[in-house]
């Protein structure tokens, strides 16, 4: 079954209790949490604080995806937040990304890394074996909105390959200009996750919008 998790990034800040609340309603898996600091990525968003604030409004897995520098320090607040899911990113300031994901795991969370488009599947390879998920960058982290990189089709079947030479069970995720027909291309190239922001959110039915993404 393909899990879709609507990234509240693109949700009516304004409203954003109301938006959450309604995502289980809507058919959705998870809800996407994209954390920024200014300095990994050129844009800030939330932080444990909203995550606490949502938490109680929401019976789904908050998936929390770190575009932070030093992601380590974020751990213990996440999970006291309430987080489910923590995903931090192999480019970031992070010197022992193996003790962070077994950091991760300790907190009771389940833990994975994140690959901008410009990177290579090669570089999580030795980590997978500690890793529930994998998120692939479909777009440039920063900013919703932006167009699906066609490139990351051959990063998923790549990735889905290693995983199944080891014999894990690894998700893989893709995050970035998720649309009805870029989700069938990730899903048949061997996509689990589907993150969705703009798709869900913008959508005149965002249910039917969801029950159409988990089709493709």
């Amino acid at each position: 079954m393909i899990k879709i998790a609507p990234s509240i990034l693109s949700a009516n800040f304004a409203a954003l209790g109301e938006a959450v609340s309604k995502l289980a309603a809507q058919g959705a898996d998870w809800v996407h949490f994209d954390v920024m600091d200014g300095n990994f990525v050129p844009n800030i968003t939330f932080g444990p604080n909203t995550c606490k604030a949502i938490r109680p409004l929401t019976d789904l897995p908050i998936d929390v995806h770190l575009m932070v520098e030093h992601p380590s320090d974020w751990i213990e607040p996440f999970k006291n937040a309430g987080a489910d899911i923590l995903t931090i990113h192999v480019e970031s300031a992070e010197r022992h990304l193996h003790r962070a994901l077994q950091a991760i795991h300790a907190a009771g969370m389940k833990a994975g890394v994140v690959l901008n488009p410009a990177t290579p599947v090669s570089t999580c390879v030795h980590l997978l074996s500690e890793c529930d998920l994998v998120l692939l960058m479909s777009v440039n982290p920063g900013f919703g909105g932006q167009s699906f990189i066609p490139e990351t089709l051959n990063k998923i079947r790549a990735l889905k390959a290693e995983i199944e030479a080891r014999g894990l069970h690894t998700l893989i995720e893709i995050d970035g200009g998720v649309n009805p027909d870029t989700a069938k291309q990730c899903v048949n190239a061997g996509a689990d996750v589907l993150v969705a922001g703009s798709a869900v959110f913008k959508a005149d039915d965002p249910a039917e919008m969801i029950r159409t993404l988990r089709g493709s």
